[in-house]
């Protein structure tokens, strides 16, 4: 096993950081707290399987432990936590059978997305992520440079997202991205699996800066569907 998968099964508890130089001001309301751990864990600061401690966030937020508590009801009603009585909480694992109905979700959804995002704003304002995508981003994969990649790759999903212009659809989204970004980082690293996605995403902004709606969606949803295709391949080996 490797070290990673071994850090991925261990179950630790953690003292963890802010994201932010210096200790986090207290009165910080649920909403707060509620997002900086929801950042954590779609982020991979939080692997699936940590342990959650109530006493050390208490602390490092300076709030109460109710406050904490609140924290962790919404996070478990997204699916991100599991609470065990006696046991406490832990950022929650996906099964294999879980991910691949998210997968078939995702698929359906990021093809809408693509598609009102088309729609709803000009053109050329896809210019700068195409060039991106053509030059950059795949130099970056040649290197190994990943994060260069997915931190692009994020930026071109929030700009689709907020294109599309649907807030029931930026919740369902954001829901299954933070369920998953731990797997999206894990199957870009995959053998060939960079280069495809360069490839993909470039197909699918070459329709965007277009205009041709139609075929953005269809090549997002092949994306997506090309995704769960090395997913499957590796499964045993990121699961």
């Amino acid at each position: 096993m490797t070290s990673a998968n071994a850090k991925h099964g261990k179950l630790k508890s953690v003292a963890l950081k802010t994201g932010v130089q210096g200790k986090p001001k207290g009165d910080k309301s649920v909403p707060d707290v509620l997002q900086i751990l929801r950042e954590r864990i779609a982020c991979c600061e939080l692997l699936p399987g940590t342990k959650l401690n109530e006493y050390e966030l208490a602390s490092e937020f300076v709030v109460p432990r109710t406050r904490i508590r609140d924290a962790f009801l919404a996070l478990e009603q997204r699916g991100l936590i599991e609470r065990t009585p006696n046991r406490g909480a832990m950022v929650a694992r996906l099964d294999p059978v879980q991910v691949f109905h998210i997968y078939d979700m995702r698929e359906v959804l990021e093809g809408l997305c693509a598609r009102l995002a088309t729609q709803n704003v000009p053109n050329e304002s896809w210019q700068d992520l195409l060039d991106e995508f053509s030059g950059p981003v795949g130099e970056a994969v040649k290197e190994g440079d990943f994060e260069t990649y997915t931190e692009i790759y994020g930026r071109f999903r929030r700009r689709c997202i907020a294109a599309a212009d649907n807030p029931e659809l930026t919740k369902a989204l954001d829901s299954m991205y933070e369920k998953t970004q731990v797997l999206i980082r894990r199957i870009v690293i995959l053998p060939g699996r960079g280069e495809l996605g360069v490839r993909e995403h470039r197909a699918v902004l070459e329709a965007m800066r277009k205009g041709d709606a139609e075929a953005a969606e269809r090549l997002r949803r092949e994306n997506m569907r090309s995704a769960k295709v090395f997913l499957t391949r590796y499964m045993k080996y990121i699961l």
